[in-house]
């Protein structure tokens, strides 16, 4: 059986993914982070990384929506949470290569828009790093993990795929 993969053809702006969790898709890694409403809405204002401090106020926040998540038996929020937790390990590290954050050289094409990668782009030098980044990362990454490896996030994870995602 093949997995379904990621829709960005959905509008994600008018759908609401708590009243149809069926139309959500895992995917891979980080995407929809920034689409899946209303849990994007929900937990986007306690995404920080700036300074360790900062980055740990953060994580700890959306770690207590992951929480929340889960006892409302909600696989959704639980996946968007663990997503942003992951966000945070990953824009945190690119920030402590990058100054600025900008990692590859040119506009994302159009057609790519909303997706990661470098889609044919070169990567930018790496510049010397930086210290809070590279702490904000490490926070961001704990909590990333604890999230993930949750027995009943996992469980819930599994029996969506099975239900939704499987051709």
């Amino acid at each position: 059986m093949a997995r379904i993969p990621f829709d960005y053809t959905l509008n994600y702006k008018q759908l609401d993914l708590r009243t149809h969790p069926e139309w959500y898709r895992v995917g891979k890694g980080e995407q929809g982070v920034l689409l899946v409403e209303p849990y994007k809405s929900e937990i986007l204002p306690y995404w920080r990384f700036k300074t360790p401090a900062i980055a740990q106020e953060s994580a700890e926040a959306i770690l207590k929506l992951f929480e929340a998540y889960r006892d409302a038996d909600d696989l959704v929020g639980m996946d968007m949470a663990r997503k942003f937790l992951q966000m945070g390990y990953t824009r945190a590290r690119r920030y402590a290569n990058h100054k600025g954050g900008k990692k590859y050289d040119g506009p994302v094409p159009d057609d790519k828009k909303g997706q990661s990668g470098a889609h044919g782009r070169a990567e930018l030098p790496r510049q010397p790093e930086d210290g809070e980044k590279v702490a904000a990362a490490r926070i961001f990454y704990g909590f990333w993990k604890q999230a993930a490896a949750d027995e009943t996030y996992i469980a819930a994870r599994k029996d969506h795929i099975r239900k939704y995602e499987t051709t």
